[in-house]
């Protein structure tokens, strides 16, 4: 059987699966943004909860990446075994 590593397979999601890829551009602007935030020494009240949904939308979207993993490790064992 072969063994991919998750990041691996996450590679191979980005390249061939456009849903998989939206969801991590998404992702990365994401951090993008909360970098930018975070290289601040002071942010304003609007700031803050900026901060705290991109969190939230990081989280949702790393989430949702996961499915995708899970279903294509899923998919290779069910392959191994058949």
């Amino acid at each position: 059987m072969i063994n991919l590593k998750e990041e691996e397979i996450r590679k191979m999601l980005i390249e061939k699966n456009e849903e998989f890829r939206k969801l991590y551009e998404l992702h990365q602007q994401c951090e993008e943004r909360l970098k930018e935030l975070w290289s601040k020494s002071y942010l304003t009240e609007e700031e803050k909860l900026e901060e705290k949904r991109l969190k939230k939308e990081k989280l949702g979207l790393k989430d949702k990446m996961q499915v995708f993993v899970n279903k294509f490790k899923m998919g290779m064992e069910n392959n191994a075994s058949n």
